[in-house]
């Protein structure tokens, strides 16, 4: 699987999977929820307009500066580890990560090399959990989850 996933998604420049055993999932197969989040445009900011009462309708500038809202954004993530132990590890340092970023800051830079993207966002919070094997029993593990990201400057 490393060969398929390996580079799909930094995260301050460290390799998720390589790292956690995290990569991108879609609930169903076939799905676009990831690719329809990332690339879903922000609001506009409004406009200011003045309403004259002997006027129809409101007046505004010849020239309108363009700006963007901030945007909410949620992507689904799946994790995998070959021992429990493994996976309670990775899933926590993997969370903690997303909270604190690298440096402590809290800043992530999500880097999406197949989109030609980069997003510089903050953790906002974590959302369904699903468990895809039973952590009560040793082996193999698997998860899918949702996490929510807020960028203040969207790029799209």
């Amino acid at each position: 699987m490393s060969d398929i996933l390996s580079g799909q998604l930094l995260i301050n420049g460290v390799d998720v999977w390589e790292e956690y055993g995290v990569f991108l999932t879609e609930k169903q197969r076939g799905g676009c929820d990831n690719l329809s989040a990332l690339l879903q445009p922000c609001a506009g900011r409004s406009h200011v307009g003045v309403e004259l009462s002997d006027v129809t309708g409101k007046s505004y500038s010849s020239s309108l500066d363009v700006s963007s809202q901030e945007r909410d954004f949620t992507l689904h993530f799946a994790q995998y580890a070959p021992t429990r132990s493994e996976w309670l590890s990775r899933y926590r340092s993997f969370i903690t990560f997303l909270k604190e970023g690298a440096d402590g800051s809290g800043w992530l830079e999500l880097s999406l090399p197949t989109l030609g993207m980069t997003l510089k966002v903050f953790y906002v919070e974590g959302g369904t959990f699903e468990p895809l094997t039973s952590l009560w029993s040793e082996g193999v593990q698997a998860s899918r989850y949702k996490i929510k990201f807020k960028e203040p400057q969207p790029q799209i």
